[in-house]
């Protein structure tokens, strides 16, 4: 059964995203004094009286704007809307019942879904503020204090929601789907592809650079599998970074990474491969995820015999720390190649989790070391005793040697090279190769 999904919404700057936080017990929303930081649903499990559900943050709702930016805040709000349990609506005592707070109220009672009101930044402990009864106008039934900074009333408000969640089935909602982080520079269209590849409009999507702030996590179940694709912010160069909250975005970017089992690093094929992309690709590699280059916008290169192949062959030159990525050619607007896109996710994340066992890696070792002799160095060979894997994602192996430093560059990616063909390229993973060195009397 899938979680049931619970909304926090409200008007800006009301404390949402502290809210957000509090709840889940960690740091994923930004929090920051400027109105509409939050843009998009961010989502996070969360869980009470042994009761799990979904928790969804949203943007700032602004009944009466005509910011473009803000109009799609809403919109996104008004998805989350839809697709919630339970709606928790966050107001601000110290600003009192505002006529937002009453056309956002409005509005959610038209959805019919059960409404929780909850009013924040009710700080001080003992006495109720008589600006706090004001909330009883709203016609939401009996707010709950809470104060989000320090937690006070939260242990109340989770009751409330909980009282209102669907019965559950007793089945445990298991999350066994691929994570894939989308990344890249800003405006090269991940955010259109998320929405290209998840059906809808699940993230918000503008030609201003830098829309995207926090990241945010959309599953796509289909032919192919079950997917959780993380949207990310723009990585800029670190001399482009004005804004606290964009260096925060960019470091959530980071954050997303390091969670992924594979990245999809976006390049805009209008603009072609820059220095800030191999910085973005190069994080990803260091991290050992497994990678794929998607280079989108392909529906508006103009086109002559062999661009493609010209344009694959500057990127495996610029990318030469990453030879064994592959690459796919897409548009985020016309859908083209995301059937291909998918299946790559899928090879690259299983050649990424690949397992070797002991024998058949030292078998390989047997054949490497026959048809290529260790180096040596004034009369001393190196000599490599055995191999083995302790971990995936990447996979590492372990070789033991009586020198480390007879063990040249070279020979390691010759021995990198061998076990790749052995497994048909291990495309699009990293290998990592370990040197231990040991005394010849300890081999096995």
């Amino acid at each position: 059964m899938a979680l049931p999904v619970v909304a926090v919404v409200g008007r800006p700057n009301v404390g949402k995203s502290t809210l957000f936080n509090r709840l889940i017990g960690q740091r994923l929303s930004i929090v920051d004094d400027t109105p509409g930081v939050t843009r998009d649903r961010i989502y996070s499990k969360c869980e009470w009286a042994g009761r799990e559900f979904m928790l969804v943050d949203t943007g700032g709702i602004e009944p009466r704007t005509d910011d473009r930016i803000l109009l799609q805040m809403r919109r996104q709000a008004q998805l989350a809307i839809d697709s919630a349990s339970v709606i928790i609506l966050v107001t601000d005592l110290r600003c009192g019942v505002t006529a937002n707070d009453y056309d956002v109220a409005s509005m959610l009672q038209k959805s019919g879904k059960p409404i929780v009101l909850c009013v924040n930044k009710c700080d001080r402990v003992g006495t109720t503020d008589p600006v706090f009864y004001e909330f009883y106008n709203l016609g939401l039934g009996d707010p709950v204090e809470v104060s989000s900074v320090h937690g006070y009333g939260t242990g109340d408000l989770l009751d409330r929601v909980v009282e209102h969640l669907p019965e559950s089935d007793g089945t445990e909602a298991e999350d066994g789907s691929v994570k894939v982080a989308v990344i890249g520079k800003p405006n090269v269209g991940k955010s259109s592809l998320i929405n290209a590849v998840a059906g809808e409009e699940r993230v918000i999507v503008t030609d201003i650079a830098g829309t995207t702030r926090d990241s945010t996590d959309t599953l796509v179940e289909n032919s192919f599998g079950s997917f959780t694709f993380i949207d990310t912010a723009g990585i800029r160069r670190k001399s482009k970074i004005y804004e606290n909250i964009e260096h925060y975005s960019v470091l959530r970017s980071y954050m997303a990474v390091d969670r992924a089992d594979v990245a999809v690093i976006v390049i805009d094929a209008l603009v072609g491969f820059t220095e800030q992309d191999s910085k973005v690709a190069g994080y990803a590699h260091e991290q050992g995820k497994g990678c794929i280059v998607a280079v989108n916008k392909w529906d508006s290169v103009e086109k002559e015999t062999g661009t493609m192949d010209k344009f694959t062959k500057d990127l495996r030159e610029n990318l030469g720390f990453m030879d064994y990525v592959p690459f796919v050619f897409v548009s985020a607007k016309t859908g083209q190649r995301l059937n291909k896109l998918f299946e790559l996710i899928n090879l690259v994340h299983g050649n990424n989790s690949l397992r070797i066992s002991t024998g058949r890696l030292n078998d390989i070792l047997s054949y490497a070391t026959e048809r290529v002799q260790p180096p040596s160095d004034k009369g001393r060979r190196l000599k490599i005793y055995y191999m083995t894997q302790p971990s995936t994602n990447p996979p590492t192996f372990v070789t033991f040697v009586n020198s480390a430093e007879l063990f040249h560059f070279s020979y390691r990616r010759y021995l990198e090279n061998q076990i790749r063909e052995f497994y048909g390229g291990l495309e699009g993973t990293p290998i990592r190769l370990v040197v231990r060195e040991r005394d010849s009397s300890d081999t096995k």
